[in-house]
Protein backbone atom coordinates (compact mmCIF):
# COMPACT_ATOMS: atom_id res chain seq x y z
CA UNK A 1 0.00 0.00 0.00
CA UNK A 2 1.00 3.08 -0.73
CA UNK A 3 0.94 6.13 1.62
CA UNK A 4 -0.08 9.52 0.05
CA UNK A 5 2.31 12.34 1.54
CA UNK A 6 1.28 16.04 1.59
CA UNK A 7 4.03 18.34 1.59
CA UNK A 8 3.91 22.05 2.26
CA UNK A 9 5.79 24.48 0.72
CA UNK A 10 5.98 28.37 1.03
CA UNK A 11 8.08 30.13 -1.05
CA UNK A 12 6.18 33.76 -0.86
CA UNK A 13 5.93 36.32 -3.79
CA UNK A 14 9.27 38.17 -4.81
CA UNK A 15 7.07 41.14 -5.66
CA UNK A 16 4.75 42.05 -2.83
CA UNK A 17 5.19 39.48 -0.32
CA UNK A 18 1.27 38.71 0.54
CA UNK A 19 1.67 35.24 1.49
CA UNK A 20 4.23 35.94 5.26
CA UNK A 21 4.46 32.30 5.98
CA UNK A 22 7.63 32.53 7.98
CA UNK A 23 9.06 36.41 9.19
CA UNK A 24 12.50 36.56 9.86
CA UNK A 25 13.75 39.18 11.90
CA UNK A 26 17.51 40.19 10.18
CA UNK A 27 18.91 43.39 10.78
CA UNK A 28 18.23 43.92 6.49
CA UNK A 29 21.26 45.22 5.66
CA UNK A 30 24.79 44.41 7.56
CA UNK A 31 28.40 45.28 6.79
CA UNK A 32 31.42 42.68 7.42
CA UNK A 33 35.09 42.84 7.00
CA UNK A 34 36.90 41.08 4.87
CA UNK A 35 39.12 38.58 6.10
CA UNK A 36 37.29 38.70 9.52
CA UNK A 37 33.79 36.91 10.89
CA UNK A 38 30.54 37.93 10.44
CA UNK A 39 27.60 37.58 13.47
CA UNK A 40 24.13 37.95 11.68
CA UNK A 41 21.36 38.10 14.44
CA UNK A 42 18.31 36.58 13.37
CA UNK A 43 14.75 35.23 14.72
CA UNK A 44 11.79 33.97 13.40
CA UNK A 45 8.18 33.26 13.98
CA UNK A 46 5.16 31.78 12.31
CA UNK A 47 1.57 31.74 12.82
CA UNK A 48 0.63 29.43 9.87
CA UNK A 49 -1.00 25.79 11.13
CA UNK A 50 1.37 23.56 10.10
CA UNK A 51 4.25 25.37 11.99
CA UNK A 52 4.83 23.23 15.19
CA UNK A 53 7.16 25.27 17.28
CA UNK A 54 8.00 22.61 19.31
CA UNK A 55 9.33 20.26 16.83
CA UNK A 56 12.77 19.69 15.47
CA UNK A 57 13.98 22.26 12.83
CA UNK A 58 16.55 22.60 10.27
CA UNK A 59 17.62 26.09 9.40
CA UNK A 60 18.61 27.15 5.72
CA UNK A 61 20.44 30.13 4.42
CA UNK A 62 20.20 30.56 0.56
CA UNK A 63 21.94 33.52 -1.28
CA UNK A 64 20.66 35.67 -4.20
CA UNK A 65 16.75 36.19 -4.89
CA UNK A 66 17.08 35.92 -8.49
CA UNK A 67 18.01 32.22 -8.44
CA UNK A 68 17.46 30.46 -5.87
CA UNK A 69 14.10 29.74 -6.89
CA UNK A 70 15.25 27.40 -9.77
CA UNK A 71 18.77 26.89 -8.70
CA UNK A 72 19.75 24.60 -5.84
CA UNK A 73 23.18 25.76 -5.83
CA UNK A 74 21.17 29.04 -4.03
CA UNK A 75 21.09 26.83 -0.93
CA UNK A 76 24.49 27.67 0.56
CA UNK A 77 23.99 26.25 4.53
CA UNK A 78 22.05 23.80 5.63
CA UNK A 79 22.03 23.41 9.70
CA UNK A 80 21.23 19.32 8.90
CA UNK A 81 24.77 19.35 7.70
CA UNK A 82 23.98 18.87 4.27
CA UNK A 83 24.88 21.62 2.86
CA UNK A 84 28.12 24.12 4.18
CA UNK A 85 29.25 26.05 1.47
CA UNK A 86 31.32 28.55 3.72
CA UNK A 87 31.56 27.04 7.17
CA UNK A 88 28.37 28.69 8.65
CA UNK A 89 27.56 28.12 11.69
CA UNK A 90 24.20 28.55 13.30
CA UNK A 91 24.74 29.25 16.91
CA UNK A 92 20.87 29.97 17.29
CA UNK A 93 18.49 27.25 18.95
CA UNK A 94 15.94 26.65 16.57
CA UNK A 95 13.78 25.47 19.04
CA UNK A 96 13.45 28.74 20.74
CA UNK A 97 13.11 30.58 17.34
CA UNK A 98 16.68 31.58 17.25
CA UNK A 99 18.66 31.60 14.14
CA UNK A 100 21.98 33.13 14.95
CA UNK A 101 24.51 32.48 12.56
CA UNK A 102 28.30 32.67 12.04
CA UNK A 103 29.51 33.39 9.09
CA UNK A 104 33.24 33.16 8.97
CA UNK A 105 36.14 34.47 6.70
CA UNK A 106 34.37 36.60 4.34
CA UNK A 107 35.54 38.28 1.12
CA UNK A 108 34.28 41.34 -1.37
CA UNK A 109 32.85 38.63 -3.02
CA UNK A 110 30.15 37.42 -0.63
CA UNK A 111 28.52 40.60 -0.93
CA UNK A 112 25.05 40.11 -1.70
CA UNK A 113 21.39 38.98 -0.16
CA UNK A 114 21.12 36.22 1.54
CA UNK A 115 17.10 34.30 2.74
CA UNK A 116 16.09 32.53 5.68
CA UNK A 117 14.53 29.03 5.11
CA UNK A 118 12.97 26.82 7.72
CA UNK A 119 11.93 23.76 7.32
CA UNK A 120 9.90 21.27 9.75
CA UNK A 121 8.20 18.33 8.57
CA UNK A 122 5.64 19.18 7.07
CA UNK A 123 6.58 22.86 7.57
CA UNK A 124 9.22 24.53 4.99
CA UNK A 125 8.94 28.38 4.28
CA UNK A 126 11.15 30.90 2.59
CA UNK A 127 10.81 34.47 3.68
CA UNK A 128 11.70 36.22 0.44
CA UNK A 129 10.24 39.74 1.98
CA UNK A 130 12.95 40.06 4.55
CA UNK A 131 16.24 39.52 3.30
CA UNK A 132 19.72 39.91 4.58
CA UNK A 133 22.08 42.25 2.75
CA UNK A 134 25.32 41.90 3.51
CA UNK A 135 27.81 44.40 1.88
CA UNK A 136 32.24 43.33 2.78
CA UNK A 137 34.06 45.68 2.38
CA UNK A 138 38.51 45.85 2.53
CA UNK A 139 38.43 48.62 5.51
CA UNK A 140 37.38 48.35 8.47
CA UNK A 141 35.07 50.97 10.17
CA UNK A 142 36.49 54.13 12.14
CA UNK A 143 36.00 54.21 15.70
CA UNK A 144 33.80 57.21 17.25
CA UNK A 145 34.46 59.05 20.37
CA UNK A 146 31.83 60.43 22.00
CA UNK A 147 31.93 63.68 24.26
CA UNK A 148 29.62 65.28 26.41
CA UNK A 149 28.57 68.93 24.70
CA UNK A 150 29.29 72.17 26.40
CA UNK A 151 32.27 71.03 28.42
CA UNK A 152 33.31 73.12 31.42
CA UNK A 153 36.32 73.51 33.99
CA UNK A 154 35.74 71.45 37.46
CA UNK A 155 33.23 69.11 35.28
CA UNK A 156 33.36 65.21 35.85
CA UNK A 157 32.91 63.78 32.18
CA UNK A 158 33.12 60.12 30.46
CA UNK A 159 34.92 59.65 27.71
CA UNK A 160 33.81 56.89 25.21
CA UNK A 161 35.80 55.62 22.18
CA UNK A 162 33.37 52.65 19.93
CA UNK A 163 33.71 50.75 17.56
CA UNK A 164 31.38 48.44 15.57
CA UNK A 165 31.88 44.51 16.32
CA UNK A 166 30.70 42.74 13.27
CA UNK A 167 31.98 39.78 15.13
CA UNK A 168 32.04 39.16 18.88
CA UNK A 169 34.28 36.19 18.41
CA UNK A 170 36.91 38.29 17.14
CA UNK A 171 36.04 41.95 18.19
CA UNK A 172 38.64 44.83 17.51
CA UNK A 173 41.14 45.98 20.22
CA UNK A 174 40.81 49.29 21.29
CA UNK A 175 43.71 51.76 22.40
CA UNK A 176 43.95 55.93 22.69
CA UNK A 177 45.49 58.32 24.05
CA UNK A 178 44.15 58.34 27.48
CA UNK A 179 44.32 55.71 30.04
CA UNK A 180 46.05 53.16 28.29
CA UNK A 181 44.79 50.22 30.55
CA UNK A 182 41.22 51.07 29.78
CA UNK A 183 39.59 48.23 29.99
CA UNK A 184 38.15 46.92 26.71
CA UNK A 185 33.94 45.62 26.53
CA UNK A 186 31.78 44.25 24.23
CA UNK A 187 28.06 44.93 24.56
CA UNK A 188 24.75 43.70 22.47
CA UNK A 189 23.19 46.43 20.83
CA UNK A 190 18.86 45.87 20.62
CA UNK A 191 19.01 44.91 17.07
CA UNK A 192 21.04 42.21 17.90
CA UNK A 193 24.62 43.70 17.13
CA UNK A 194 27.46 44.47 18.76
CA UNK A 195 29.63 47.24 19.70
CA UNK A 196 32.93 47.24 21.53
CA UNK A 197 34.36 50.32 23.47
CA UNK A 198 36.63 52.19 25.89
CA UNK A 199 35.68 54.40 28.66
CA UNK A 200 37.66 57.11 31.08
CA UNK A 201 36.29 59.48 33.46
CA UNK A 202 38.09 63.07 33.72
CA UNK A 203 37.96 66.18 35.55
CA UNK A 204 38.37 69.08 33.37
CA UNK A 205 40.55 71.56 33.86
CA UNK A 206 41.75 74.68 31.31
CA UNK A 207 44.57 72.91 30.11
CA UNK A 208 42.37 70.12 28.47
CA UNK A 209 40.70 72.81 25.94
CA UNK A 210 42.34 72.24 22.68
CA UNK A 211 43.52 68.61 23.81
CA UNK A 212 43.24 65.95 21.24
CA UNK A 213 42.30 62.59 21.77
CA UNK A 214 42.76 60.07 19.28
CA UNK A 215 41.58 56.19 19.47
CA UNK A 216 42.23 53.31 17.39
CA UNK A 217 40.36 50.59 16.32
CA UNK A 218 42.49 47.35 15.01
CA UNK A 219 40.56 44.20 14.01
CA UNK A 220 42.00 40.94 13.75
CA UNK A 221 41.66 39.52 10.07
CA UNK A 222 43.04 36.67 8.29
CA UNK A 223 46.83 37.10 7.84
CA UNK A 224 47.15 39.66 10.14
CA UNK A 225 44.83 43.18 11.08
CA UNK A 226 43.14 46.03 9.75
CA UNK A 227 43.13 49.49 11.58
CA UNK A 228 41.20 52.96 11.72
CA UNK A 229 41.41 55.60 14.13
CA UNK A 230 39.57 58.77 15.02
CA UNK A 231 40.42 62.06 16.82
CA UNK A 232 38.63 65.31 18.51
CA UNK A 233 40.03 68.05 20.39
CA UNK A 234 38.23 69.29 23.38
CA UNK A 235 36.65 72.85 23.23
CA UNK A 236 36.82 73.24 27.31
CA UNK A 237 35.13 76.71 29.05
CA UNK A 238 37.05 77.82 32.10
CA UNK A 239 37.46 81.13 34.08
CA UNK A 240 39.90 83.81 33.68
CA UNK A 241 43.41 82.79 34.40
CA UNK A 242 46.63 84.87 34.38
CA UNK A 243 45.32 88.33 34.36
CA UNK A 244 47.50 90.92 34.47
CA UNK A 245 47.63 94.78 34.18
CA UNK A 246 50.51 96.97 32.36
CA UNK A 247 51.38 100.73 31.85
CA UNK A 248 52.38 102.70 28.45
CA UNK A 249 54.64 104.67 29.14
CA UNK A 250 56.01 102.88 32.15
CA UNK A 251 57.79 104.45 34.69
CA UNK A 252 56.78 108.38 35.95
CA UNK A 253 53.74 109.97 34.14
CA UNK A 254 53.96 113.69 33.07
CA UNK A 255 51.01 115.83 33.64
CA UNK A 256 48.91 116.18 30.32
CA UNK A 257 50.53 113.17 28.68
CA UNK A 258 48.26 110.31 27.46
CA UNK A 259 48.35 107.02 29.71
CA UNK A 260 47.23 103.83 28.56
CA UNK A 261 46.44 100.82 30.70
CA UNK A 262 46.24 97.30 29.09
CA UNK A 263 44.45 93.85 30.71
CA UNK A 264 44.93 90.96 29.54
CA UNK A 265 43.65 87.53 30.48
CA UNK A 266 43.24 83.79 29.27
CA UNK A 267 39.49 82.84 29.08
CA UNK A 268 37.21 81.22 27.64
CA UNK A 269 35.15 82.30 26.23
CA UNK A 270 36.80 85.84 26.25
CA UNK A 271 36.22 87.39 29.03
CA UNK A 272 34.68 91.25 29.86
CA UNK A 273 37.18 93.82 31.35
CA UNK A 274 36.35 96.21 33.91
CA UNK A 275 38.78 98.90 34.97
CA UNK A 276 39.15 100.49 38.76
CA UNK A 277 40.60 103.26 40.73
CA UNK A 278 41.19 103.14 44.23
CA UNK A 279 40.57 106.09 46.05
CA UNK A 280 39.64 107.11 49.72
CA UNK A 281 36.14 106.31 49.24
CA UNK A 282 36.93 102.91 48.03
CA UNK A 283 36.91 101.54 44.38
CA UNK A 284 35.57 103.39 41.26
CA UNK A 285 34.64 101.71 38.21
CA UNK A 286 36.38 103.68 35.26
CA UNK A 287 36.24 101.93 32.37
CA UNK A 288 34.68 98.69 30.96
CA UNK A 289 37.56 98.28 28.23
CA UNK A 290 40.33 96.04 27.53
CA UNK A 291 42.35 99.49 27.29
CA UNK A 292 41.93 102.66 29.67
CA UNK A 293 43.33 105.22 28.03
CA UNK A 294 43.40 109.01 30.16
CA UNK A 295 45.11 111.91 29.93
CA UNK A 296 47.97 112.37 32.93
CA UNK A 297 45.89 113.81 35.26
CA UNK A 298 44.79 110.84 37.60
CA UNK A 299 47.45 109.50 39.53
CA UNK A 300 46.56 106.35 42.03
CA UNK A 301 46.42 102.77 41.93
CA UNK A 302 44.67 100.89 39.01
CA UNK A 303 43.49 97.51 38.82
CA UNK A 304 41.32 95.75 36.10
CA UNK A 305 38.99 92.78 36.61
CA UNK A 306 38.53 90.01 33.64
CA UNK A 307 34.70 88.07 33.71
CA UNK A 308 33.02 85.32 31.95
CA UNK A 309 30.16 83.32 33.07
CA UNK A 310 32.65 80.78 34.65
CA UNK A 311 34.41 83.40 37.16
CA UNK A 312 36.81 85.92 37.16
CA UNK A 313 40.22 87.50 38.37
CA UNK A 314 40.93 90.17 39.81
CA UNK A 315 45.17 92.10 38.57
CA UNK A 316 47.22 93.44 40.57
CA UNK A 317 47.59 97.21 41.32
CA UNK A 318 49.27 99.50 38.96
CA UNK A 319 50.47 102.94 40.52
CA UNK A 320 50.03 105.93 38.38
CA UNK A 321 52.36 108.50 39.15
CA UNK A 322 52.04 112.16 37.55
CA UNK A 323 54.77 114.83 38.13
CA UNK A 324 54.09 118.21 36.72
CA UNK A 325 55.96 119.82 33.89
CA UNK A 326 58.02 122.17 36.25
CA UNK A 327 59.15 119.39 38.14
CA UNK A 328 60.18 117.00 34.64
CA UNK A 329 61.95 120.69 33.68
CA UNK A 330 64.12 120.06 36.77
CA UNK A 331 64.87 117.06 37.28
CA UNK A 332 66.22 116.84 33.69
CA UNK A 333 68.27 120.29 34.66
CA UNK A 334 69.33 117.85 37.41
CA UNK A 335 70.28 115.09 34.99
CA UNK A 336 72.46 117.51 32.82
CA UNK A 337 74.71 118.43 35.47
CA UNK A 338 76.14 115.68 36.16
CA UNK A 339 76.87 114.52 32.69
Amino acid sequence: LCHQIKVFIFTGNLTDCPNKVLIANLPGEIEALSGSCLQIPCKFKSTHHTYDITKAKNGVWLQNKTTFKTNPEAVIFNSSGSVNKNSLKMIGNLREEDCTTVFPDLKTSHTDSYFLRIQSWPFRATDVCHPLHITVKDSPWSPSINVPSDLKEHQSVTVTCSAFTPCPHSPPELTWTLQQDSFNQTEKNTDGTFTTKIQENITLSDTHDGYNISCSAKYPVIGGNKTAETEVTLSVSYAPRNTSASISPSGLVSAGSLVELMCSSRAKPPPRFTWFRNNKDGATNVSVEQVYRFNGTQRGKFYCVATNHLGNQTSSFILVNIISEKRVFLMFCLLSMFH
